[in-house]
């Protein structure tokens, strides 16, 4: 159940042209993506939510359609993660010393574009590596690079499959949540966060990456695409649903998280050629399990 950056067409369009994100153009803040007058009417005017009986078939068929997905983009879709270790320190500072192993879980973690660019980088350190696609997991065994002593992964639906029957319970140093809790139904978060934090020790690290409010991506979504607020569907079926920093806090300390990071991510894609300027927003952030 992957999601990641490169998804949102409007910015694979502005990226193959050309363009790129160019770190002046990229800030980290509190505060939300100030918007147009114009945007503000068209989130204002939608309002027209898709039916219940709709909804309850896209809760039902989410595994087949991230199935279809992978089955339709095999491994081609999303890119290496190479920038985990750079965005986050504590995939090699949380150790006691250089030779510590560290052990983490991966959730959601798609084809293993964030996995295999970590195990391939640090020889010290054991991954779990679970997605709700039974198909994306298959790819993931499939690649040159698993190896069972190093990488362990498993079909799991985070939202009602106890982990612990796969990881150990308080085993965790880290846990990772990338593009991945925006696929899940806002009523199952919970059920998700309150999953991971079984398996994480004490002072074990959420590191978490996903769509932030007013994102590109969410302006896109044409009339008839809204679920409920701030959640959407896409063509094929998946959903994502964009955070703001207030609700993502909310629901890692209904979870018995500390917030330690919460921060807006504002970057633009910019092609001068086509004239395309694509403003993307995302939080980053991590949390503590602290008993």
């Amino acid at each position: 159940m992957a999601e990641a950056e490169e998804s949102d067409p409007a910015a694979a369009a502005a990226a193959a042209a050309g363009s790129s994100p160019r770190s002046p153009r990229q800030c980290t803040g509190s505060s939300e993506r100030p918007l147009s007058e114009e945007e503000r009417e068209k989130l204002r005017s939608d309002r027209v939510l898709v039916s219940d009986f709709k909804q309850q078939k896209f809760e039902l068929e989410a595994q087949k359609n991230w199935d279809l997905f992978y089955k339709r983009n095999s491994t081609n879709f999303f890119k290496d993660r190479r920038w985990t270790t750079r965005e986050f320190d504590e995939l090699k500072a949380c150790r006691e010393f250089e030779a510590q192993k560290l052990v983490m879980l991966e959730a959601g973690c798609g084809v293993g574009n964030c996995i295999f660019p970590l195990l391939e980088e640090d020889l010290n350190i054991f991954i779990y590596a679970c997605d709700f696609s039974p198909r994306a997991v298959e790819f993931v065994k499939q690649n040159p690079l698993y190896c069972p002593e190093r990488c362990q992964a498993f079909q799991c639906d985070l939202t009602k499959d106890d982990l612990r029957a796969t990881v150990p319970e308080a085993s965790l140093d880290v846990a990772t949540l990338i593009f991945v809790l925006s696929a899940i139904h806002p009523d199952k978060m919970q059920q998700a966060l309150e999953n991971i934090y079984k398996v994480l020790k004490p002072g074990g690290i959420v590191l978490f990456r996903d769509y932030g409010l007013y994102d590109h991506a969410m302006l896109r979504f044409k009339s008839g695409s809204k679920l409920g607020e701030n959640f959407y569907v896409r063509q094929d079926g998946t959903r994502s649903f964009f955070f703001s920093k207030e609700y993502l806090a909310s629901l890692f300390h209904q979870g018995g998280f500390q917030t330690l990071v919460n921060e807006y991510v504002l970057r633009e894609t910019v092609n001068k050629k086509e004239g395309l300027c694509v403003p993307r927003v995302f939080l980053q952030s991590k949390f503590c399990k602290c008993e």
